[in-house]
């Protein structure tokens, strides 16, 4: 029993020896990683504090104050060399860094850490997506902005900026997209203007295609974004091909009434001549080819016709 009692004693000395030497280990670990902080040697000085973490935690009360101390350093110091790499322009590895701080300090409940990262992160990626765009890296910068929409949908300055990279690329889907999200989140004049153009140049391509109903959609959904003559050119032009006459007749009106001083002002008379002579109603013909008798190139036949229809 004695020789038991006096190993248990033996023990219990070790075990304080080794707490003692453990914490004295960890105190100058802590001050060194303290210096090459005071540095701005923070790669060395993160190095340390986390070992000085780790041997603190192992002394249990007696650590207690250094645990506190590295837990509090260690998410700045790791925050510090993100915005490094934010200086060095080396923003996928400091948002990379900025989300390891951020979980580290959620863990040790250090706050600021976290309101200091939830500012930095949308600066970065703005910056990240305006550098691509302006390099002209368009799929790249569609990602990018794609990235900050979906932190914040009512970005209406990045939806825009996004719709004229999927415009860039000939994506003219994703971008009618993008700026109609523009358009619902305060971007009204610009985005109008954006999307009135894309639906006029699929108006324009579906006409070239034949595809008149979809000419005739496209053209007044431009129109009703920012009103242009061209709109209701292309709209009647491809009712006439379509056939739908009355509905051509009303769209070249419209037209005349928007543009009457336009170039082909008197071709287009001279077609709504055309088209209500078809139609049997002489007295809006003579209307039209009167108006058309101006017209170097269609006025002597509008002429015959309003002799004919005498």
């Amino acid at each position: 029993m004695k020789k038991l009692i006096l190993s248990i004693i033996a023990i219990a000395v070790s075990v304080c020896m080794a707490s003692a030497q453990d914490m004295a280990t960890a105190t100058e670990t802590a001050k060194t990683a303290n210096e090459a902080l005071t540095s701005n040697d923070y790669t060395t000085a993160l190095k340390g504090f986390k070992e000085a973490l780790t041997l603190a935690e192992a002394c249990g009360e007696e650590g207690a104050e250094i645990v506190s101390t590295c837990k509090d350093i260690i998410p700045r110091i790791m925050l510090a060399i993100a915005k490094d790499a934010i200086n060095e322009n080396k923003l996928d590895e400091a948002l990379k860094g900025i989300a390891e701080a951020v979980k580290v300090a959620e863990e040790y409940k250090v706050d600021d850490v976290l309101d200091e990262a939830a500012d930095l992160v949308p600066q970065i990626k703005m910056k990240k997506a305006n550098d691509l765009y302006k390099a002209q890296d368009f799929a790249g910068a569609v990602e990018a902005f794609k990235d900050i929409l979906a932190d914040d949908p009512t970005n209406g300055k990045v939806a825009l900026t996004l719709g004229a990279c999927y415009a860039k690329l000939g994506d003219n889907d994703s971008a009618e997209a993008a700026f109609t999200q523009a358009l619902e989140n305060g971007q009204v004049v610009a985005a109008k203007k954006q999307l009135a153009n894309i639906n006029l140049k699929k108006a324009s391509a579906a006409l070239k295609a034949k595809k008149y109903a979809e000419a005739v959609e496209s053209a007044l959904k431009s129109n009703e974004y920012v009103e242009d003559a061209k709109c209701l050119q292309i709209a009647g032009q491809a009712s006439q091909l379509a056939g739908k006459e009355v509905d051509a007749i009303k769209y070249f009106e419209s037209y005349l009434e928007a543009a009457p001083e336009s170039k082909n002002a008197g071709q287009i008379a001279f077609t709504l001549g055309a088209l209500y002579q078809k139609a049997k109603n002489n007295a809006k013909a003579k209307e039209f080819y009167t108006k058309a008798l101006t017209d170097p190139k269609f006025g002597a036949e509008a002429k015959k016709q309003i002799d004919a229809l005498k």
